[in-house]
This record gives structure tokens, C-alpha cells and sequence, in this order.
């Protein structure tokens, strides 16, 4: 039997409060019988949408989803504005409307340009809730307001409670996605450097971020991570406690550097002390630290409010100090030296796109994300030729090396359990013993040659069997961003078999091997044309299949998405995009017509 995970204090370390979801629900307003027939029913499905969003879905920091109900039912405009009113005080920035009747649409919607709307039109027979549904959402789709529709696939009797499971997933898929869109509303990305080796990907691209994120850009030069290492400005306490839980938990790896360009053991002890450090001063950059002000640093210890991160490192930093492959890791994982916490996210190279790549992905699941390069195709025939061996099982078709040039979240290990099976799961989940897990199943290897100033980098090897989300954000000059996903398993190798490919690359690297699902068409006809169509050197790895949520989401921040591999009937999107066509191209057209949500 699993251990029961430790029970931890949960709070949202960012400024401001989470988004709360607001339930409206609307009524026919005509009185002496309709209205007062419907009262208790309408309030009662508001009530039910309310108690199930709450028990199922969870913010970032592990406490439960918030909901608001309007005060009363909403029969004409009056009711309505009272009801965003009330929403407008609470910090309700997701709307759910629920009837189980006919409405007057245009008296009763919510007309806010910037809240993320559904309805939910009750399908039965005695108050049509579904006629109120089509007439609402098509003056939804008049005013340019986009919603989604929510609509059960069969009649129930108007004494039915239940929330059917067809509706259910999609008063799931819609929040958790809308809690995306508003969560990242006003929060920070931080580029800590620039532009690393010339990848376009750390080009921050500020329009972007504001116009279709709403979010805002912060810099720090890598020299500021100098002075605070030589003025001190980081928690010296916590260093204390930090490097002993290093020294005690984090296994130096083989040095497969040639013997005169091994750095001595003094140097490492040395390279150790100053990614600790990095750490700890990466982490106060993003979110700050009261202990700074407490120093006489108050400017240092607010931070900037950083839901998302990017660490430049090469090669101006790496040519001359320790990599950031050890502050990457460690921050990007779900526990460090305090204990089990919520991961941060932090790009290497500080690669803005493949940031807010994972940042959606974190969003959605609440588990850690993992940075990779995409690194390369290996074909069934390609491998028998290298290693004398058949690729079985998932790997059948062929596989892609994931690793990344040194870091990637402790969690990929897929030493955390979900039913027995491997898996990375939110942090209030995991275990003290699965932390362990992690740690014992990671290496830390001294960096190659061409980090010239030292460091360690991350090594294991993912377990297999694990369901996976690869993710990319791209832009595209003329077009602007656009969305890439591909479900599929991490998969395990026989050992001489992965020893043998990953001696070509870099052995002291973490690795993933990839199968996507095929479908047999497009970029999804097999392997190669997976790695072929993907349009950047990078990308996250999310677990669990999301690319339906993903799907949702992108449609929200008016993102088209350009190649996926997911089932049409978990495609979710606005009703009004349909209008646009029954082809992917739809999805173009409509973020085209409606353009970035905040512009």
C-alpha cells in the first residue's frame, strides 16, 4: 500500500488572490407561476455545478476551486448586473451560466469582455434549458463574446440531480483551462540574462506575452546573480540548511570529462556552494523573500511577482561560473531542502516559449514539467542497425531521444506512484518516500567540456509506461504564435540498448524515450513525421493526456493550434467556431477574426 502524502500548508506565494468561478444561474423572469415554479430547481443546479467544481478541481497551491453563486436567480438585466457586481468583489473572473429552462438570452448574459464564459442548458423535455442554450450562445456569437456550450448528450427528467458525465467533463475541461487563462492574468515572466547561443525561443517577445497572456516582462541581467553572491543578499540560514540537505541527498555522478579538464575536488565542493546559492537567489529573483528585507535588502526582497522563469546560462555565464543546470532542476521539482512544495517554472536558456509551454502545462495538472530537447528520431531500423536489437512494445514504430543539455524536474524520474504505475503527480500527492525515490533515482554529473565554468548536470532515465503531453508554443512572423501537442508514453529500453544511443549524445543527461500516438495521417503518420513537423528545438513534457485541455485553452487565448493527436470528441472549443468551418483551418480563422484576448 502507498503512504499517505504529509500534510502541508498551502498558500499562493504570488501577489494576489486566485480567481474564483461564478455561477449564474438565470431563469424565465415572467411571474404569477413560471418564475416561482423554476426558483428552487435553477438554484439548486447552481448549487450542484458549485459543489462539484469545488470537490474536483484544485489551484496551483493545493486548495480547492473556489465558487461564487449569484444572490438570486437571474430573470432580466437588472438581476445580471447585480450578479457581476457581486462577482466584481469577490474576484470572479470565470462564469458558468446554468438553466434548466427557457430564458430571455440577452436580458440574462454576462456581457464582461474579459471573464471566460460557458453555459450549461439543462437538456429536458418539460422547460427546454437547451432552447435557452442555442438562443444564448448564438447571441454570444452576435456580440462577439465567444462561449462555450454545454449541452448533455441525453434528455433528463427535471427531477434529475445528476450531473452527467459528458457534462461533467466539460465543466471540467472548461475551468480548469479558464483558471489557466486567469491565473497567468498580471503575472510576471522573468528572463534572468538573454538570449542564450542565438535560439530564437529566448527572444522575449513582449507584445506577445501581453497582448495574448496578459502578463508582463521582467529582466535581470546575469550579473545581478554576481553581486548577490558576493554581497551576501540571499538567505544565509537557509544556505546552511540547503547544502547540508545537498551534501546528504544529491549523488555526484561520473566525471566523463577527459582527465585535464576533470576540475579538482576543491573546485567541485566549490561549484556546489555556488549553485546552491544560485539557487536560492533564482528563487528570491522570481518571488522574493522577506528574510532580505530583514538584511536590509527591502528592494531585493519583493521579487517580481514571477509565475514563470528563464535562466540564460549559456554561454556568458556558463563559459566562467557553474551552470544553472543544479538551480534549473532543483526549483523545476516539486520538493527542495524545505520539503515538498509546488514547482516553480524555470526555462533553461531561458527559452520564454518553451516557458510559457510548461507553464500550461503546470497550470492544467498541477505536477511538475519537463524541459527537453527535442533531440532526435530513431528509427526501428536505425536502431537494429546501431544496436543489433528490435524496438517492441510502444516503441515499435520508433522513438524520440528527449533529454535536455543538463537539467530536467526531478519528478520525470516517474519514481511517484498513481495506482501503482509510474507518474508525476500535484505536490500535495507525493510522498516523503517517493521524494526519496527521486533523489536516489538522479545523479548529479559534473558538467561537460563545453561548460566551461563547471557545474552538475541531471541524470536518470525515465520509467516507462508514463502518459505524457508534449507541448510547444511557437511564432511564427505573419502569423504570430501558434500551438504544437503530441500525447503519447514515455517508454523503457533494454538497458544495453539505451546505453548504446545514449552514449551518442551525452550520457550524463536526463533522458525521456518518446512515442507518440499515431494516427496515421498528417504530422501524426508515424514517428519521423512527429519529429519532422515540430517546429523548435525544444519542448515540455506534461503528464497525463491534456491535449483536449490544451486544445481549450489555446482556443481561449486565441492561439491556433497546428498539429495534435487528439480524439474530436474531447476537442472543445467556443461554439462560435463552428461558424468558421469544420476544418483545424477554422481555428485560424476564428483566433484571427477575434485576435489576442487582450488587445
Amino acid at each position: 500500500m502507498e503512504a499517505k502524502s504529509v500534510k502541508r500548508e498551502r498558500s499562493n506565494r504570488l501577489v494576489g488572490q486566485f480567481p474564483r468561478v461564478g455561477i449564474r444561474p438565470v431563469i424565465d423572469g415572467r411571474r404569477n407561476g413560471i418564475r416561482e415554479s423554476l426558483e428552487e430547481v435553477t438554484m439548486d443546479m447552481a448549487k450542484r455545478v458549485s459543489i462539484f467544481l469545488e470537490k474536483s478541481i484544485q489551484y496551483p497551491d493545493g486548495s480547492s476551486v473556489e465558487c461564487v453563486i449569484a444572490d438570486t436567480c437571474i430573470g432580466g438585466v437588472t438581476e445580471a448586473v447585480e450578479t457581476q457586481e457581486k462577482f466584481e468583489r469577490h474576484g470572479v473572473d470565470i462564469t458558468i451560466t446554468v438553466t434548466p429552462s427557457w430564458c430571455y438570452p440577452t436580458e440574462t448574459m454576462d456581457q464582461d469582455p474579459l471573464t471566460m464564459k460557458a453555459i450549461w442548458g439543462f437538456n429536458g423535455t418539460e422547460r427546454p434549458g437547451a432552447v435557452y442554450l442555442a438562443a444564448a450562445a448564438s447571441a454570444h456569437d452576435q456580440k462577439g463574446l465567444p462561449a462555450f456550450k454545454i449541452y448533455g448528450r441525453d434528455v433528463q427528467d427535471m427531477t434529475d440531480t445528476t450531473i452527467p458525465e459528458d457534462v461533467q467533463q466539460k465543466l471540467l475541461q472548461f475551468t480548469k483551462s479558464a483558471l489557466v487563462v486567469t491565473i497567468m492574468r498580471g503575472k510576471s515572466y522573468l528572463s534572468m540574462g538573454s538570449v542564450a547561443m542565438g535560439i530564437a525561443g529566448c527572444i522575449v517577445n513582449e507584445d506577445f506575452f501581453q497582448n495574448y497572456l496578459g502578463m508582463r516582462n521582467e529582466y535581470v541581467d546575469m550579473s545581478e546573480f554576481i553581486r548577490r553572491l558576493k554581497l551576501n543578499i540571499y538567505d544565509e540560514e537557509e544556505y546552511v540548511k540547503a547544502i547540508k540537505w545537498v551534501r546528504e541527498h544529491c549523488k555526484e555522478g561520473r566525471d566523463i570529462n577527459p582527465s585535464e579538464q576533470q576540475r579538482t575536488r576543491e573546485q567541485k565542493d566549490k561549484d556546489w556552494e555556488t549553485v546552491v546559492k544560485m539557487t536560492l537567489i533564482a528563487r528570491d529573483l522570481m518571488i522574493g523573500n522577506t528574510r532580505l528585507a530583514e538584511k536590509g535588502f527591502g528592494e531585493e526582497a519583493l521579487g517580481h511577482n514571477a509565475i514563470a522563469a528563464g535562466f540564460q546560462g549559456q554561454r556568458e555565464w556558463t563559459d566562467f561560473m557553474p551552470n544553472g543546470d543544479f538551480t534549473e532542476a532543483i526549483l523545476s521539482s516539486s520538493f527542495d531542502w524545505n520539503g515538498i512544495r509546488e514547482p516553480f517554472i524555470v526555462a533553461t536558456e531561458n527559452d520564454s516559449l518553451n516557458a510559457v509551454s510548461m507553464l500550461f502545462g503546470h497550470l492544467l495538472t498541477n505536477t511538475a514539467q519537463i524541459f527537453a530537447d527535442v533531440q532526435v528520431y530513431w528509427s526501428p531500423e536505425a536502431v537494429k542497425r546501431v544496436t543489433g536489437k528490435e524496438l517492441t512494445g510502444m516503441a515499435a514504430n520508433g522513438i524520440i531521444h528527449m533529454n535536455n543539455s543538463g537539467p530536467a524536474t526531478l519528478d520525470g524520474t516517474g519514481e511517484q506512484l498513481i495506482n501503482g504505475h509510474p507518474a508525476m503527480k500535484p505536490f500535495w500527492e507525493i510522498t516523503e518516500e517517493e521524494v526519496k525515490k527521486c533523489l536516489n533515482a538522479t545523479e548529479w554529473c559534473p558538467a561537460v567540456d563545453f561548460f566551461r565554468g563547471g557545474g552538475f548536470s541531471t541524470d536518470y532515465l525515465t520509467k516507462g509506461g508514463i502518459p505524457l503531453t508534449m507541448i510547444r508554443l511557437n511564432l511564427v512572423h505573419g502569423l504570430g504564435p501558434v500551438l504544437q501537442i503530441a500525447e503519447g508514453y514515455s517508454v523503457e529500453l533494454p538497458q544495453d540498448v539505451h546505453d548504446t544511443l545514449d552514449q551518442r549524445t551525452n550520457p550524463t543527461w536526463p533522458t525521456t524515450w518518446f512515442a507518440p500516438k499515431l494516427t496515421g495521417e498528417g504530422p501524426f503518420k508515424d514517428v519521423y513525421s512527429v519529429m519532422n513537423h515540430w517546429g523548435a528545438n525544444h519542448c515540455a513534457l506534461s503528464y497525463g493526456h491534456i491535449g483536449g485541455d490544451l486544445i481549450t485553452l489555446a482556443s481561449m487565448l486565441r492561439i491556433p493550434v497546428s498539429m495534435h493527436n487528439v480524439d474530436q470528441n474531447r476537442i472543445f472549443r467556443p461554439s462560435v467556431w463552428g461558424a468558421f468551418g469544420t476544418s483545424e483551418g477554422a481555428d485560424y480563422r476564428a483566433c484571427q477574426v477575434y485576435g489576442p484576448l487582450y488587445k
